[in-house]
């Protein structure tokens, strides 16, 4: 099972890429030694679904363990999705699916950004969520897009 978890995070990052794009960041906090800590903004556009893109702020930490890659950052981050023209929802669209992860840890903990269907209020809802629990719960942020059709 931890095998097939993996295999499913390499390939959403592997599909992923190309859809995801960092806008920018900001730095919150100096480090000495290794890269700032910092918010990062990264922009999701909807593989399947056009005119929608999702904005991600999160929280990225530096320094040495973060300039070598193996800082685990906080799971703190904010989604907003928008409508950048008419948005349809194709036919064959699921009702649920992911569309799109950013690498939390060096292994185990990512961010999972889902689109699910509304049918019935013809709106799409885009939910973020962190795979580490944390008091019972993962961290989590919704947004939504209404659709023309």
């Amino acid at each position: 099972m931890k095998r097939s978890l993996i295999a499913v995070l390499f390939s959403l990052a592997a599909t992923t890429a190309q859809a995801q794009q960092t806008v920018g960041s900001v730095s919150t906090n100096f480090r000495l030694l290794g890269p700032n800590d910092k918010v990062v903004v990264q922009r999701f556009d909807d593989p399947r679904v056009a005119n929608v893109s999702c904005y991600v702020s999160f929280a990225q930490t530096g320094g040495v363990s973060g300039g070598l890659g193996v800082a685990t950052n906080p799971s703190q981050f904010a989604l907003n999705c928008v409508a950048h023209g008419p948005v349809a929802i194709p036919a064959d669209l699921p009702k649920r699916e992911e569309i799109g992860a950013i690498s939390a840890s060096l292994l185990f903990k990512h961010f999972i950004l889902s689109r699910l269907v509304d049918n019935q209020a013809h709106t799409l809802i885009y939910l973020m969520i962190s795979t580490k629990v944390i008091s019972g719960s993962p961290a989590n942020a919704v947004s939504a897009v209404p659709a023309s059709n």
